[in-house]
Parts: structure tokens; sequence; C-alpha cells
């Protein structure tokens, strides 16, 4: 069972970064790869819930990802302004799911896209609490999945994300599911943003980090 939580949405799109003429939106693609994700682990037969659901964009295979408000908050609540009221309330519900579904298998992804210097190319990189021993075996499994894909698609360099602890994290600190936080790349950085608007890139994302969820749920 899954709680899959793409960072921002809402009145707050995130980091925002420039494309040409146009804006690129972290909500917007951090949303993207995270239903893709949940199409491919549904696929496979697991129970996923959105924790952000945007009534009107499904899967879109657009380089640029047109920017809206309309998110929502699983089961249908409107997303607050405030940083702190959001991840409450995301994390709030999370929290209600686990309890009904005590003794199964649960696992919370949050997925973001980070901001930093335009000229920092960055890789996948993964947070886990400093007392979950379960969020450290996920963030694994899925760091390896990605350096092996990395090795095989990107030979001529090496792969520098990595796997540490940010136990001071919002979502990673509350979830009483084991959680893993990704940031999938720097939205200001020319390179970082081919992994984003190229749709192909986006569904490699989804794909590698199903694998690295599929490894850590048959090696329990």
């Amino acid at each position: 069972m899954y709680y899959l939580s793409p960072g921002h949405a809402g009145p707050d799109p995130g980091a925002i970064g420039q494309y040409g003429t146009y804006k690129l939106a972290e909500d917007e693609y951090a949303y993207d790869v995270t239903i893709r994700l949940a199409r491919v682990l549904m696929e496979h037969g697991a129970t996923v819930y959105m924790m952000v659901q945007d009534p009107n964009d499904g899967i879109r295979d657009e380089s640029v990802l047109k920017m809206d408000y309309d998110e929502l908050t699983y089961p249908q609540q409107r997303i607050p302004l405030s940083q702190l009221g959001r991840l409450r309330q995301r994390m709030t519900q999370v929290n209600k799911l686990y309890a009904r579904h005590k003794g199964a298998y649960q696992r919370l992804l949050s997925l973001h896209v980070d901001s930093r210097s335009a000229g920092q190319n960055i890789d996948v990189f993964f947070y886990h609490h400093q007392n979950s021993q379960a969020g450290l075996r996920l963030a694994k499994n899925i760091h390896k999945v990605f350096t092996a894909r990395y090795k095989r698609a990107q030979p001529t360099r090496p792969y520098s994300g990595n796997v540490s602890i940010r136990s001071s994290l919002y979502e990673v600190r509350t979830s009483h599911a084991p959680a893993v936080f990704m940031e999938l790349g720097n939205i200001r950085n020319s390179k970082d943003q081919r992994r984003f608007v190229v749709a192909d890139n986006r569904q490699a994302l989804a794909n590698w980090i199903y694998e690295g969820l599929l490894a850590d749920y048959t090696g329990r």
C-alpha cells in the first residue's frame, strides 16, 4: 500500500524554472511523475493513494505542463496557502489511512523538484528519517536501481545521487508509515530540465522508482 505525495500544489506551485519563454512549475512535474508511478503500481496490483489529486490533469505528454492551482488534498480538500497547513492536512490523511490499514505493508513517497543555482546539475537524492530502518531500506532499494540505470543510460558519467538522513522534513518526521522524500532534479538547470520536459524521461523516473519499490516489497 502506497501513499504518494507530490510536492506543493494548489496555491503553491513550488520551485519555478525558466525554459525559453516558458515557466516550469515544480508541482506540475512532480505530479506527473507521481501519477505515472501510481499507474505502474496499480497495473501491478498495488493499492495506491494519491495524496494530491488534480480534477482535470491526468498523465500528460506535453513538454511544458500548464500551471494551474486547482489541485486538492485527498479525499477532496482545498489546499491551504500556508506550507505548514498544507503539510499538516496531507499528513493527517496519510496517518488516518495508515491506522485504517494497520498490519499491511505501507510506504509513503514524497516527490519533489529542487531549485538551486541554474548552473548546478544534480542527480536524484533520497532522504529518510534517522530512526526508520524501513525508510532507510526503501531509500537504498530505489537508489540502487537509479545507480544501475544511470550506469547503463549514461556510462560516461558517475551517478552522484545518494541516500541521506533528513529527519527534519515534515513528511518524513510525522509519517507513521516508513517514508522516503525524493528530490528529482534542479528545475532551473538546463540539463536537469531535460529530465522533466521529455515525457519519456518522466516515465523512466516513475519506472525506476517502481523497480525500487518492488525490490523493497519482495525483499522485506
